[in-house]
């Protein structure tokens, strides 16, 4: 079954900031593919480095490797953010992901809250 992350209307979900050690694979609505690095994720988007910015309001695939495995999803492009020196940050929002993906980020995204802030429940990520 397809998950649809949908964001609680009174919070932001929880963002882990990653730095520039995640590569993601974008596979554009024209079937062309290119590559961006991973800044920030959370359960329901992320925020993307890349050479140059994609196109607001386009449906993307993204995919990237967690320590739970990969995920792969359905995503819309937002405006992007900023230019930087190498690129733009440009954030997304996933509009579509399969249930094995879903569990792989939130088990991910726990995984690593846990290991940096110990006093931090357990499934923070999960949608109440």
């Amino acid at each position: 079954m397809t998950h649809f992350p949908q964001p609680h209307p009174s919070r932001r979900a929880a963002r882990v900031q990653l730095g520039d050690s995640v590569l993601a694979a974008i596979r554009l609505e024209d079937g062309r593919r290119t590559k961006a690095k991973l800044q920030t994720i959370s359960a329901t988007g992320g925020l993307l480095r890349l050479t140059e910015s994609l196109v607001q309001g386009d449906f993307v695939e993204v995919a990237f490797q967690t320590q739970a495995g990969p995920v792969h999803g359905m995503a819309e492009v937002l405006s992007p953010m900023r230019e930087t020196l190498d690129g733009v940050l440009q954030p997304f929002r996933f509009v579509a992901l399969e249930d094995e993906d879903h569990r792989r980020l939130r088990t991910s995204l726990d995984h690593v809250v846990a290991r940096s802030l110990p006093s931090m429940k357990p499934n923070m990520f999960s949608a109440h």
